[in-house]
């Protein structure tokens, strides 16, 4: 088996307007859910570690539907990392940011989008080399206007906000000039993926092809 390439943040942020952040209950979901986001344009799949279930789904995402780049969400600790790595998943997503969780996901060559909601956490994550982050809670934590004042004194970070953003509020965060994509969970509603609405899932997808355009 060939080993995939590794991945950058950037990368990953670059692929598509929207992460979807998503939460599975019972691993069965997770390969058909996977394709039905693969069918509407999605391909950067983040799977919260925040259900019993999630490092299965991670695994049977890998390995059944190679082409989509799956990825671990609400990554903690080195314990979540490595369990994340060995499942499969080739980047990680973390809801806050320490330099113990950077050099792990570096040692398990995790790319990683780290979470920030202050000027000191983007510091901080800067020192250790990472300058693509996540702001979250990003509504709760200032939205758009905290945005644009970080965009002078962090000219050269790039973010993917998420907590809060919806497909309405979403062309907003695209159109500034720091943002590369955004992190939603109204991709794949809990609801939805219980009820097997694989076709919805798709329609949401394709819904975000032209978000950036949209914020511009």
């Amino acid at each position: 088996m060939t080993t995939p390439t590794p991945l950058t943040a950037l990368q990953v942020m670059q692929d598509a307007p929207v992460i979807p952040v998503i939460v599975l209950n019972d691993v069965a979901h997770a390969v058909p859910m996977a394709r039905a986001l693969l069918a509407g344009g999605i391909r950067m799949l983040e799977v919260t570690l925040r259900t019993p279930q999630a490092l299965a789904c991670i695994e049977a995402i890998a390995r059944d539907v190679p082409e989509a780049v799956v990825g671990a969400g609400t990554v903690r600790c080195r314990a979540d990392a490595q369990a994340a790595a060995n499942a499969g998943a080739r980047f990680a997503v973390s809801p806050g940011y320490t330099s113990a969780v950077g050099q792990a996901c570096r040692d398990v060559g995790l790319a990683l989008l780290p979470g920030v909601a202050t000027g000191g956490e983007i510091m901080a994550a800067c020192e250790d080399g990472l300058t693509e982050l996540k702001f979250f809670p990003a509504v709760q934590a200032g939205g758009v206007a905290m945005l644009k004042a970080w965009a002078g004194p962090f000219f050269d970070v790039k973010f993917c906000p998420t907590g809060g953003i919806t497909l309405q509020n979403a062309p907003d965060f695209l159109a500034l000039s720091n943002v590369v994509c955004v992190g939603g969970s109204w991709l794949v509603p809990v609801r939805t993926a219980e009820e097997g609405d694989w076709g919805r899932v798709t329609r949401l997808a394709s819904e975000t092809k032209n978000l950036r355009n949209l914020g511009r």
